[in-house]
């Protein structure tokens, strides 16, 4: 387990921290810009020092105020990835490989052939920085940091200087790296569609606050969370698995606990495990299955809460069955339907709703994935 539990003074920022995140996989520490998330990562790192409080990964101690205790950065075991891929321009990408390497602390066996292997540096090697895209920079960034066999892999909004297709290029090694290596990361971003595709745990951070954390599929759901998430990007997360694909019309259908979803083709196979954010402006609600509509996406299900929201809209959850949906509608469509808790109602999602922005693939297996 991370445990972080600290306050920070840093000018006019107040940061206090308490939150424990698992000890693997991708935590994502999401807020909005100024809210303290690189702060956050800074002091774990040891660039910042608390006032008080500690900072412990697995058995572990960072900080600790009260015993006196604050490792100096090199003796964290920590790999950082930066905004900026910082490598050393005079250096091949080997050597900027090697350089990770040998100041390895030997935290956790990582070698030079997986590395190589799951970021895809192969054809890279003899190249400099400066001949390498955005992306592949990026990639190096991440297999230097790895190869330092680090306790804990920081990464700061890592992919907030790459345009979309580099983006696209880089996630799925991301993806693949916390699969692969079993070790914890600490995910920066202020991208709500980065978080959900990456991340299995997160943490808000608002106004040097963490002031909420958890799975991410159950802080997501949480009509409480919006304003912080963004009211229009906020809605639901649901595990899914690949059913079908269907050619003819460039289309895939998903499977999860209490149904299906058909979305835009998505290039994997059958059984594979993928993760769907479905935005609650993207849900509308109807009191009888609707059946002369374009929308193929129609979920039967009951209302489980109406929060209203400022000015006309109000957010409704709706209850699948072991999964929910979030819609928002207004609060006259609310009361010209007679919504309250209990009605039986039916969720439509708009397949061109889940393009790939919304669907990304699931690192952790479905207990319920077919064989």
């Amino acid at each position: 387990m991370i445990d972080l539990r600290f306050a920070l003074q840093l000018g006019e920022l107040s940061l206090d921290v308490d939150v424990a995140l698992p000890p693997r996989g991708i935590s994502a520490i999401f807020g909005r810009s100024g809210a303290g998330k690189t702060s956050l990562i800074n002091a774990v790192a040891g660039v910042l020092t608390p006032q008080q409080g500690h900072i412990r990964v697995g058995d572990r101690v960072f900080f600790d105020h009260a015993a006196g205790i604050n490792l100096p950065i090199e003796a964290r075991g920590i790999g950082y990835v930066f905004q900026d891929a910082r490598l050393f321009p005079h250096l091949s990408v080997a050597g900027n490989l090697r350089y990770g390497l040998n100041r390895a602390r030997g935290a956790r066996p990582v070698d030079w052939g997986s590395v190589i292997e799951v970021l895809g540096l192969a054809d890279l090697l003899a190249r400099r920085p400066h001949q390498l895209s955005g992306g592949e920079r990026q990639r190096v960034a991440l297999g230097r940091a790895l190869l330092r066999q680090p306790a804990l892999l920081l990464m700061d909004e890592p992919l907030a200087s790459l345009d979309a297709p580099r983006k696209a290029e880089v996630m799925p090694y991301i993806e693949r790296l916390a699969q692969e290596f079993a070790l914890p990361v600490l995910y920066v971003s202020h991208s709500i569609e980065e978080v959900t595709r990456l991340a299995d745990h997160l943490v808000i951070v608002s106004d040097g606050r963490t002031v909420a954390s958890g799975e991410l599929s159950d802080i997501m759901s949480r009509p409480e969370h919006a304003p912080l998430i963004g009211r229009y990007e906020a809605g639901s997360v649901l595990d899914c698995t690949v059913l079908q694909h269907n050619d003819d019309y460039a289309l895939t259908t998903l499977r999860f606990a209490d149904g299906q979803l058909r979305v835009p083709r998505i290039d994997l196979d059958m059984g594979v495990a993928v993760r769907v954010r479905i935005r609650a402006r993207d849900v509308a609600l109807a009191l009888s299955r609707p059946m002369d509509v374009s929308i193929s996406n129609k979920l039967p299900g009951r209302i489980a809460g109406i929060t209203p929201r400022e000015g006309p809209y109000a957010d409704v959850a709706v209850d699948l069955g072991s999964t929910s949906l979030r819609a928002l509608v207004t609060r006259e469509s609310c009361d010209r339907l007679g919504l309250q808790i209990g009605t039986a109602v039916w969720a439509m999602v708009k397949s061109v709703a889940l393009d790939s922005r919304s669907v990304g693939f699931n690192r952790r297996p479905r207990p319920d994935r077919a064989d």
